[in-house]
């Protein structure tokens, strides 16, 4: 292969750019999904098929408590004053304390008995474990990206 093979630049779309990050975002949530399910007891899924439909309902749940998460820090980050930082910072424990609950009962709701995330611990430490792996592999992404100084 040529270098001029190599060094072409491509550019990518809104969509194919949300598609990325759809696709290894489930892709992701089904591996630290089914982990869980293989080391801790708490959480089961019924099937494989089922942690495929588990993940992609929990990649849409995490990225609507993580925009409301964003739209309230925003809204209270143009505020001054010492009151304003208080209730920013309560009022975003509380969305993280309460999504954690949102998303345990709509997981439920729409399952039922097919999965069991565990309780109120299992299911923070599977939502950290979601985030922080989201975030370990899109860094990773993204220094892909970063041309070398000698290549």
């Amino acid at each position: 292969m040529s270098t001029s093979d190599t060094t072409r630049t491509v550019t990518i779309s809104k969509r194919q750019d949300i598609f990325v990050s759809w696709t290894s975002d489930v892709l992701i949530y089904i591996v630290v999904l089914n982990l869980f399910v293989e080391y801790l007891p708490a959480v089961i899924i019924e099937s494989f098929t089922v942690s495929i439909l588990t993940a992609i309902l929990l990649k849409i749940l995490l990225d609507l408590v993580m925009g409301i998460e964003h739209n309230v820090h925003s809204f209270f980050e143009q505020k001054e004053g010492a009151i304003y930082r208080v209730l920013g910072t309560v009022s975003l424990f509380a969305i993280l304390f309460l999504g954690k609950l949102f998303i345990l009962e709509v997981v439920n709701f729409v399952f039922g008995d097919h999965v069991e995330l565990g309780h109120f611990i299992e299911v923070v430490a599977l939502v950290l474990a979601l985030m922080i792996t989201r975030r370990l592999v899109h860094g990773f992404y993204l220094r892909l990206g970063v041309p070398a100084e000698h290549d």
